[in-house]
């Protein structure tokens, strides 16, 4: 499994020590030092079944920065992936990325139905 974290989000952490306190293996990647690629990106949003927009960190600076909530929209997935591949806090994080599903975020409820 790959982690996929901002260490200074505090969601992040959270994220972290609820895989570790159930001594769940996973391989760690700081978004920031190793932005996530625009094959990876069409990749995870494909096998996930959720739209581009669930991807996509809507409360940060540089969404905001862009203006990316009226322009998004209008833009093609392609166009989308492009911008969201250029800079990884960009990216909802953290990203789960597993054989069987991709979880964006940290909903303690979602996780604990996807690891059943």
């Amino acid at each position: 499994m790959l982690f996929i974290e901002y260490p200074k989000c505090s969601t992040c952490r959270k994220a972290k020590n609820w895989l570790e306190s159930r001594g769940i293996e996973f391989i760690d990647r700081h978004i920031a030092e190793q932005n996530p690629t625009k094959e990876e990106l069409k990749a995870w949003i494909d096998k996930s079944g959720m739209p581009i927009k669930k991807f996509f960190n809507t409360s940060g600076m540089k969404y905001r920065e862009l203006e990316l909530k009226d322009k998004l929209p209008n833009m093609s997935e392609d166009e989308a992936l492009d911008i969201l591949s250029s800079d990884g806090m960009l990216v909802k994080r953290p990203v789960l990325v597993s054989e069987d599903f991709i979880l964006t975020g940290f909903r303690e409820k979602e996780w604990e139905e996807k690891f059943k």
